[in-house]
């Protein structure tokens, strides 16, 4: 037997793979970023923060993630390419040392109808396997308890070709697939409501319509229908025979003679789906879809009482309970069922189901990350489209927690959004995980408790849009502390709570609210205050603010909900900035608005006002390149002939707020329409964006802020804001704070569901729901002023606004 000697050296150098430990970013230039260099440690939580609009989002997501993913797509084909969307190389000089980048932001998952939290986590598909392997009576595949799948049968002739012969022979196709024949697999369907479409007691010559723009002479519209043939158009609509009524609302397409004209006519009820109901919502003229929320109802569908699944599926059980039934628990009480699964029951010799023990392995990891990240009180048939961001983000972290993975790049966007300060600490540990098992974590962020897990911190800054750009600072927290930067010098910022509250003397009633979790809640909201309802992720805040308060005359609500709106749209025409700013040039040069609008007459004829020219390349990546005619400025030569106070309207589209606030509010382009609007959008802190700036380029808190600055042009006494912190740097929180005083002061009143201790602790008035999530919440726990609630520490919130205000 023969051993390797054994020599006492020293230890060999370093080994060259081991000297690639940092990621190098050099010359960073994307949107505001100045020229930016820094080093980012590999296999560290590195945390970037400044105040909102300094360029973090730039860095981490513009230039670092969306460099990696160009250069991943880059090894694939010139033909898979094609099918890929096009990424162009950010504006930065060099990158080194990046590794591939899993990106987990706050966008909105899918609003599709039949998109769900189990779909998207794929909780339903090994759910859908379980049942076809154990259900009882067993009724097919996994398709059979697929709510998008719906059974299918056909049968016919099929010709087989063998060698020289061919021979036709009867075939029979069928697919059992577990979708409601009735709602089609949506859980829900919609009923037009016909007084809204007609005033039945008048006839249509009479004006019976009461659709929007159904104008009585219209040939298109309402003469399609009076000179169809198919009915009377002197006879009331109500005395009509059922002949007359079906061929009214139900119609088939005909073509018919109106004046002439060769028109199609077709029932009511088809036309309006097809008109009206076919369209996004979000798209039409807010009178338009006015009237669409008036004349349509969404009602539970009778036949699978909103489940969505056929009967056979919902009739396949295990233990007594059906897919249908698993899929509306509680996740966390689901976990605990599929755990029952694995175990021996104790009333037989069974040893539980070996058959499908990797499975149900694999079900319980992922219903057990559900309940490790603080969303086990969601249930897996929630739709994926009123997830708020923050669950959203969570969900889409799930499928990571135990990727077998390492040396990748994660990037999170504000990854505590929406969590109460008791939920922040198990967010810590996740991610510290994710970094433990060798991975590189970068985070955006602004809560000091998230802060001050970081291995390493890049501070961008000083300012917010032109005003920053630049890194402050780069190192430890304690570095970041005596750094003397805005945030390092917020970083320990605590509060007082008011000395002093606002008296009301009148109050919101709300009486035995059941919106979801909530447990037949009365509760009195008062009026004229500053109202801030709180509580863990999932008690129900939601639920009692947007669900239970009447939405009517009067309340104004701001929630989380994406801005719709193409790379055209920016603040100027989202806000209605630009109609005023177009009017006052016309007047001054004597000639028509439209020419003062890139989407309009004064577009550049190159590039149609898209300012960059998109050049399609087939398989190849496509390109967007500046439009050499305007040179990026969107309009004619000859628009910009036309000035405003010495400048024209590229130029005061080039404008941050704050410069077109002064601007407009005095001099020759005084123009107080404008004016007002700007102001707004200086007092919810957007001062530092530009006017022009396209949409699609803001961070998500940025939109926000810029929904409240609109809304804030309207009438209306009660404001309603879902977590509008969210975004907020440290020292802007202090500024907001500031304008829902002044709305306060104004006489209107101001309910805000928050987390955001500062928030709190600043409230006249604080309703904390609980104790828990899901179930376990859905109560008032307190109610009362911020002094009270401290005093009493009866709840979690009550005892972490103690800690930090230092009660």
């Amino acid at each position: 037997m023969s051993m390797a000697k054994r020599t006492d050296i020293q230890s060999p150098a370093p080994h060259a793979a081991d000297s690639h430990d940092m990621i190098r970013v050099h010359g960073a230039r994307e949107n505001n970023l100045k020229d930016v260099s820094i080093q980012i440690p590999k296999r560290r939580l590195t945390v970037f923060t400044g105040v909102s609009g300094s360029g973090k989002s730039s860095l981490v997501f513009n230039t670092i993630a969306a460099e990696s993913q160009r250069l991943i797509n880059e090894t694939y084909s010139a033909f898979v390419q094609g099918f890929m969307p096009t990424l162009a190389r950010p504006e930065v000089d060099v990158l080194d040392g990046l590794t591939t980048v899993i990106t987990v932001d706050q966008q909105r998952m899918g609003a599709d109808p039949r998109s769900t939290v189990g779909t998207a986590t794929d909780a339903n598909a090994m759910l859908r396997i379980l049942f076809s392997r154990l259900g009882k009576p067993h009724i097919g595949p996994p398709s059979a308890y697929s709510f998008n799948t719906a059974s299918v049968k056909a049968s016919g002739a099929i010709t087989v070709e063998r060698g020289n012969k061919t021979k036709a022979r009867k075939a029979t196709f069928s697919r059992t697939g577990g979708m409601c024949t009735r709602c089609e697999g949506r859980g829900a369907v919609s009923d037009i409501d016909l007084t809204q479409l007609y005033d039945d007691s008048k006839s249509l010559s009479e004006g019976a319509f009461t659709i929007p723009g159904w104008k009585s002479d219209s040939q298109w519209t309402v003469q399609v229908y009076a000179q169809s043939g198919f009915v009377d158009p002197d006879k009331p609509i109500r005395e009509y025979t059922k002949k007359e009524l079906r061929d009214f609302l139900y119609g088939e397409p005909v073509k018919v003679k109106v004046n002439g004209v060769n028109l199609t006519y077709e029932g009511l009820i088809p036309k309006i789906q097809k008109s009206f109901l076919a369209k996004d919502k979000e798209a039409l003229q807010p009178h338009i879809r006015a009237f669409v929320e008036r004349a349509v109802t969404f009602t539970v569908c009778p036949e699978c009482d909103g489940t969505r699944l056929s009967e056979g599926a919902r009739s396949s059980k295990i233990k007594r309970i059906s897919i249908a039934d698993a899929c509306a628990m509680e996740i966390r009480d689901l976990a605990e069922w599929v755990r029952g699964l694995k175990e021996p029951s104790p009333s037989s010799s069974s040893r539980g189901y070996p058959m499908v023990a990797p499975l149900l392995s694999a079900l319980q990891q992922t219903l057990d990350s559900f309940v490790e990240i603080g969303l086990g009180y969601l249930a897996l048939d929630r739709p994926a489209g009123t997830l708020s961001g923050g669950e959203a983000q969570r969900v889409k972290m799930i499928r990571h927690l135990g990727s077998s993975l390492t040396d990748v790049t994660y990037v999170f966007d504000e990854p505590t959004a929406g969590l109460h300060p008791h939920d922040i600490q198990r967010m810590n540990e996740l991610l510290l995980r994710l970094r433990d098992k060798g991975n590189t974590v970068l985070v955006v962020e602004h809560k000091p408790e998230m802060i001050a897990i970081a291995d390493h911190v890049v501070d961008l800054g000083p300012g917010a849009g032109t005003a920053g750009g630049a890194v402050c600072f780069e190192g430890t927290v304690e570095g970041l502390r005596a750094g003397g930067t805005i945030t390092g010098r917020h970083l320990d910022d605590r509060t007082t709570v008011k000395e002093t509250v606002r008296e009301f003397s009148h109050a919101l009633k709300i009486r035995g609210a059941t919106a979801n979790n909530l447990r037949d809640v009365d509760i009195d909201i008062p009026l004229g205050v500053l109202t801030v309802v709180t509580g863990v992720a999932g008690s129900g805040k939601s639920s009692l603010v947007h669900g239970s308060i009447p939405a009517g005359e009067g309340v104004i609500s701001v929630d989380q909900s994406p801005i719709k709106g193409s790379r055209r749209s920016n603040p100027a025409t989202y806000t209605g900035l630009l109609d005023p700013i177009r009017k006052a040039f016309a007047k001054v040069n004597g000639v028509k608005p439209a020419l003062f609008s890139a989407n309009s007459e004064g577009a550049c004829p190159t590039c149609n006002g898209a300012g960059v020219i998109y050049t399609d390349l087939g398989m190849m990546a496509g390109t967007a390149t500046t439009c050499e005619d305007c040179e990026g400025k969107r309009f004619d030569a000859s628009v910009l002939d036309y000035h405003l106070g010495g400048r024209d309207i590229s130029e005061v589209l080039a404008m941050s707020v704050t410069e077109a606030e002064e601007f407009f509010g005095a001099g020759e382009a005084h123009t107080p329409a404008a004016h007002r609007i700007l102001e707004r959008l200086v007092d919810v802190g957007l001062g530092y964006l530009t006017i022009g700036q396209p949409l699609t380029t803001l961070s998500g808190g940025e939109r926000q802020r810029l929904k409240l600055a609109t809304h804030m042009g309207d009438k209306g006494g009660v404001y309603v804001l879902d977590e509008p912190t969210t975004g907020l740097h440290l020292a802007d929180v202090e500024q907001l704070l500031g304008l829902l005083d002044r709305l306060v002061d104004s006489g209107k009143s101001v309910i805000v569901v928050e987390h955001h201790q500062a928030v709190m602790a600043h409230a006249d008035w604080i309703i904390d729901l609980g104790p828990g999530a899901g179930h376990d919440g859905g109560q008032v726990v307190f109610e009362g002023t911020p002094a009270e609630l401290v005093a009493a520490r009866s709840t979690l919130t009550g005892e972490h606004l103690a800690a930090y205000v230092g009660g």
